[in-house]
């Protein structure tokens, strides 16, 4: 339980579903966490001090440059290092693409693309000067696959992993890991709302015969941040009960 003993982990998203379970379980792994988020970070980080860990709060919003910088800035004054980053924050959507607005597209690719842009630009220059660190971008499965009325949501996730991978080339020499982890469908909140009949239909879809649940996706990302992943860099990790490979 002390796989990130001493390391400093910045978490975006932190404030609820994903993100939320990443950093509670980077905090049982003995890891000072930095929970960023636009609402519900401070919650989490109490959670995670109430139950014995290390964590702080931070306002970030992914989709502003200015914002990086200053949650970076506070993790170094408050920490005085940066070792893991997990780009989790992310937003959905289910239209036609005929449908549509330009207005909604900018916006999905602000957050879900141009936020793991900046994360690594702000984070990567204290990793090398460090010389060593972890990065792990959350992607899709509609990266892989394709799925239907997620057509802005696949263009940004799919960017986030062919961008994780042309980065990882670029510091793979310098002790820099930097992974895409690719959920299937997960119980979190963005599904509260959806209709008995979809819930069934994503099930029938995922060969393992029910939803993930978001400590399984924290998990991978918490092992691509441990030293045992050193070798690994590059990747495109799929977590989806097996329905891309269908």
């Amino acid at each position: 339980m002390n796989r990130l003993a001493g390391k400093t982990a910045l978490i975006t998203g932190a404030g609820s579903g994903i993100g939320r379970e990443v950093a509670h379980k980077f905090g049982k792994e003995g890891a000072a966490v930095v929970c960023a988020d636009i609402k519900g970070f401070e919650e989490t980080a109490k959670e995670i001090t109430d139950a014995g860990g290390k964590a702080i709060g931070v306002e970030l919003d992914v989709s502003k440059l200015d914002s990086w910088k200053q949650a970076v800035d506070h993790t170094m004054k408050e920490f005085g290092a940066l070792d893991a980053l997990a780009n989790i924050a992310g937003i959905p959507e289910a239209v036609d693409i005929v449908d549509l607005e330009e207005e909604a597209f900018d916006k999905m690719m602000n957050v879900n693309l141009k936020g793991v842009f900046f994360g690594m630009k702000t984070v990567l220059p204290h990793f090398v000067e460090k010389g060593a660190g972890k990065i792990v971008n959350i992607a899709s499965l509609a990266a892989h696959v394709g799925l239907t009325n997620l057509p802005s949501y696949s263009a940004s996730k799919g960017g986030v992993v062919s961008m994780s991978r042309q980065v990882a080339m670029d510091y793979a020499g310098r002790n820099i890991q930097i992974n895409a982890v690719s959920p299937g469908i997960i119980e979190t909140p963005i599904l509260a709302n959806i209709s008995p009949e979809m819930r069934k239909q994503f099930t029938d879809a995922t060969p393992a015969n029910r939803l993930g649940r978001p400590d399984e996706i924290a998990s991978m990302v918490l092992f691509l941040c441990t030293n045992e992943a050193d070798f690994i860099t590059g990747q495109a990790m799929i977590v989806d009960g097996g329905w891309g490979s269908q």
